[in-house]
């Protein structure tokens, strides 16, 4: 393992190509409890993420800072753009997944499946058809810190699809410990998903796996890409060349197409996403614990509105 500073490790040569090692970690802001669900607004310039416990969406644009976006936001967790370019959030207090119109009204995406309630939903995703797949994982239901504890209604943690057709939501994968971060592939032929179940249980789960795309909108496969150590995998993107970058306890790990691990960069907190952004797509925006964090790497992010 080679070291470059503090905030740089590379397990792989490869990793040389993808960051800049000169380049510094920069703070953006360090005001929240817990920061979470960035996403990039290219056409405003703008970074926007979940302050989940202080119920709360934050904005920052260079050269002006950071304001409110949206306040009592239900405990906002992740948060997608779909193709029209509308903001999709996943509410852990009110158990759906949300879309903001451009007028500011708010549509229900999905909130019950078989007529029952949502654990919380956590991330989410638009596939270019406009269907929705969001995780379940029960994390806003576990406390009063993240949403509100209450008694789950679905039977297990899930990976949901929602229609653009019908509206119907629909299971995807339904084996899953704790379905945390997704993301389909440039192509869209492939879904990546985290498993986070060992945030509740040493011996869970800390992986991401990858499932082939039907047409039909269904899964197949399903093997584990790689395994997420220390921590678990929270949050990640894919960057145009296929490689995978995701968050763990002590910062952003960069794995191969293959699955190889090939370096990490390290944060003086807890990661628990990252997008890409900036006029090039080359600038990875941080979000660990209390705080946003940003630093220009030498690969650009998989164009998304």
């Amino acid at each position: 393992m080679a070291m470059v500073g503090d905030s740089y490790e590379y397990y792989d040569r490869r990793f040389y190509d993808l960051t800049v090692p000169i380049a510094d970690i920069e703070l953006l802001y360090d005001g929240c409890r817990w920061a979470e669900g960035p996403v990039w607004f290219a056409d405003h310039g703008a970074l926007v993420w979940s302050d989940i416990p202080n119920q709360r969406l934050l904005r920052w644009i260079e050269g002006q800072g950071v304001s409110v976006f949206r306040a009592r936001t239900e405990f906002v967790n992740g948060n997608t753009r779909d193709r029209q370019g509308r903001l999709v959030s996943c509410e852990h207090g009110g158990r759906r997944v949300i879309r903001l119109e451009p007028d500011g009204s708010i549509t229900t995406i999905a909130d019950r499946h078989d007529g029952k309630r949502l654990n919380s939903p956590n991330d989410v995703v638009v596939k270019s058809d406009g269907s929705v797949w969001f995780t379940d994982p029960d994390y806003g239901i576990l406390s009063d810190y993240e949403g509100y504890k209450s008694p789950r209604e679905q039977a297990g943690n899930y990976v949901f699809r929602v229609d653009p057709e019908t509206g119907e939501t629909r299971i995807v994968a339904d084996d899953f410990v704790k379905p945390n971060g997704l993301c389909f592939d440039a192509e869209e032929k492939r879904l990546y998903v985290a498993d986070s179940g060992r945030s509740h249980d040493p011996d869970g789960p800390h992986h991401i796996r990858v499932f082939d795309v039907g047409d039909d909108g269904t899964l197949t496969g399903g093997r584990v890409f790689c395994e997420v150590d220390p921590g678990v995998p929270d949050g990640f993107r894919l960057d145009i060349h296929g490689n995978l970058w995701t968050s763990c306890q002590n910062g952003v790990i960069c794995f191969a197409p293959d699955g190889t691990a090939l370096g990490k960069i390290r944060f003086p907190s807890m990661v628990s996403n990252l997008t890409f952004g900036g006029p090039r797509r080359n600038r990875l925006f941080v979000t660990a614990t209390n705080a946003v964090y940003a630093v220009f790497v030498a690969t650009t992010g998989i164009q998304r509105p």
